[in-house]
């Protein structure tokens, strides 16, 4: 294999939850390395396993710290170092890592970096071409929200989208998965690289500031400019849209199983037409322009209704699509995980831990994209809590074994958690009956080939 895009890159991520993790995972899978720090006392939250995913078999195990199944795909290919930040000791440490690295990530509050002196004009004082990168809720600066903490749930709401997702007359919805936090990690990752173009060719660094809130109200552009340009305000329209007729998810042959079909011009409409059967309908003066088909739009889904619940949702697709109309199944995890063209485009990867981690072989999806040149593949499973300390300490910044044994019997490094929460556990079938979850394949292992 040749030499990978960030070979030769260092980066300290102390980062917690999604998007910077996420993005830094990413980064050592382009072959940087990449050393995740964390605090005896503030371990990344999805260590635990708070996030869906939970643990391998539903097990938590004497260390669940070390086994929760979201944090192995967002840290895979890491370095662990577990520094009590807290302490002026534990922020030296740290200090002296970002002197020998190329890019820091942190997602503190403005006001945690400035109390530590560790903000980018400080950073900048001990490594000049240092490329730092700081993802928050509101950005740095004056704004009155900047000292505010936030995450994407809430953050949806607030830059817009909820706004406008969800039915014509019901509440303002949320749109599914925290999508924020993906956004932020992909802006990350070409400030990142952008940095280290100007770097390469100024020797200088770069402070790359994000301010997640800006980044959603990208995500409804158009509402916004809509507002601005004509004094008009977005409406609620479910899985309608505002030109395109008929458009909807309808119901499919088995259990909760939908497709989604998206009609933009009247060819595609007569094709849709032809496909269900019905070549007459894209002659019926009634459909015969998108604005006559947006007025009749539930009378349409009911028609397109009784067709496609006789068919799958991947044929619907098939035929759909065959036929110039665009369409697509509506997947769950399952059908995620198990989808032919994910596998067959390297998305999703087999992973072994290991073997005395006793987490079996498991499956992880890889990058969204490929590199035609590099082919590019997960490094390595998430590591231990801890897990590097001592290399970090000891062979990288040179400290003596006898001091590297110092700082962890008074606790400035750690391997564990200072106070790690009890996990409560359920069975599977418990899982179901509560709701948490439609159902458990005992056979999944079987299906994905591990």
């Amino acid at each position: 294999m040749g030499k990978l895009p960030l070979e030769g890159i260092r980066v300290l991520e102390s980062t917690y939850v999604f998007a910077m993790p996420y993005a830094a995972g990413i980064m050592a899978d382009l072959g940087a390395e990449v050393i995740k720090i964390e605090g005896p006392g503030r371990t990344d939250t999805t260590r635990m396993g708070a996030f869906t995913g939970g643990f391998p078999d539903n097990v938590p195990g004497d260390d669940p710290w070390n086994r929760a199944a979201t944090f192995h795909m967002l840290n895979r290919g890491k370095k662990s170092f577990v520094v009590d930040l807290s302490k002026e000791e534990g922020r030296n440490l740290l200090k002296d890592l970002i002197k020998v690295s190329d890019v820091f990530m942190e997602n503190f509050t403005p006001r945690v970096m400035r109390g530590w002196g560790m903000d980018y004009p400080n950073l900048k004082k001990l490594k000049p071409d240092i490329i730092m990168v700081s993802n928050t809720g509101y950005g740095h600066g004056k704004g009155p929200w900047s000292e505010y903490p936030a995450q994407a749930t809430t953050q949806e709401a607030t830059h817009g989208l909820t706004h406008v997702t969800g039915y014509r007359g019901d509440i303002p919805s949320k749109a599914g998965q925290s999508y924020v936090d993906f956004l932020a990690c992909w802006s990350a990752l070409l400030g990142v690289a952008m940095a280290l173009r100007y770097r390469n060719r100024t020797g200088k660094g770069q402070w790359i500031e994000l301010g997640m809130y800006q980044l959603g109200a990208y995500c409804i552009g158009e509402y916004i400019l809509d507002w601005a340009a004509n004094g008009r305000l977005g409406e609620r329209i479910g899985n309608r849209h505002p030109w395109r007729a008929p458009q909807g998810c309808y119901p499919c042959a088995g259990q909760d199983q939908w497709c989604v079909i998206s009609v933009g011009d009247d060819e595609e409409w007569a094709s849709l037409c032809r496909v269900m059967g019905k070549p007459d309908l894209a002659a019926d003066p009634r459909f015969a322009s998108s604005l006559s088909r947006m007025k009749r739009h539930d009378e349409l889904d009911e028609i397109i209704k009784q067709w496609t619940q006789r068919h799958g949702k991947l044929d619907v697709m098939e035929l759909l699509q065959g036929a110039g109309v665009p369409a697509g199944p509506v997947f769950d995890s399952r059908d995620a995980n198990l989808d032919k063209h994910y596998w067959a485009r390297g998305f999703v990867e087999k992973l072994q831990p290991e073997e005395d981690r006793a987490m079996g072989r498991r499956v992880i999806m890889g990058r969204p994209w490929r590199l035609s040149k590099t082919p590019l593949s997960i490094r390595g499973p998430a590591p231990r809590l801890g897990a590097h300390n001592r290399e970090l300490l000891v062979e990288v910044l040179g400290y003596a074994e006898a001091r590297y044994k110092e700082l962890e019997a008074t606790g400035i490094l750690a391997q564990r958690p200072a106070n790690p929460r009890p996990i409560p556990t359920t069975t599977l079938d418990e899982e179901v009956r509560r709701g948490r979850f439609a159902y458990h394949d005992p056979q999944y292992k079987q299906k994905l080939g591990i």
